[in-house]
């Protein structure tokens, strides 16, 4: 078993405004803590329920907004999703095999794939451990805010860390 992972969510360029602007930094000195880190990248394809329900049409594949707006360290693995979530495909098999005692989240957004992949990770029966001082959200402090209040309520307040002396590898 491998005791605890961190998954860096989307910090992309078309994320990146001035609510996000800090969090590609604080995500490049958080890797370093980790044997393992992964890293989503989120991708918006032809056809998807962004794209209808939403008429939200950015994050194409191969788009500048998909680009990653942080250093990977070479280690990380990178993948792409196409959901809030970074609990499906290659990323939720990765999971599985390393069977990690609690996976650490930093990134955007606080409010949408954070707060998914936190309540997915505790439904797994997967300690989520929320790094909130290095997540935000590109919707604002408020979008972020809500985002932190509803990750207390789903995961517990002691799992949502907000602040960066509370965390010791």
């Amino acid at each position: 078993m491998t005791p605890e992972i961190l998954i860096i969510v989307d910090v992309q360029k078309g994320f990146i405004n001035r609510f996000t602007g800090h969090i590609p930094n604080l995500v490049e000195n958080l890797q370093g803590d980790f044997d393992t880190v992964l890293a989503s990248r989120f991708i918006n394809p032809e056809g998807s329920m962004y794209r209808k329900l939403l008429d939200w049409n950015r994050f194409a594949p191969g788009s500048e907004d998909a680009e990653l707006a942080f250093m990977p360290l070479d280690r990380i693995t990178i993948y792409d999703k196409t959901g809030y979530t970074c609990l499906s495909g290659e990323i939720s098999a990765e999971i599985n095999r390393l069977n990690p005692a609690k996976v650490h989240l930093a990134g955007i957004a606080t409010d949408n794939c954070i707060l998914k992949t936190a309540v997915d990770l505790f439904e797994a029966g997967i300690t989520p451990i929320i790094h909130a001082y290095a997540c935000a959200s590109h919707g604002g402090t408020e979008a972020h805010d809500c985002g932190i209040r509803l990750l207390k309520r789903f995961i517990g307040e002691g799992q949502v860390l907000e602040d960066a002396g509370l965390f010791r590898p």
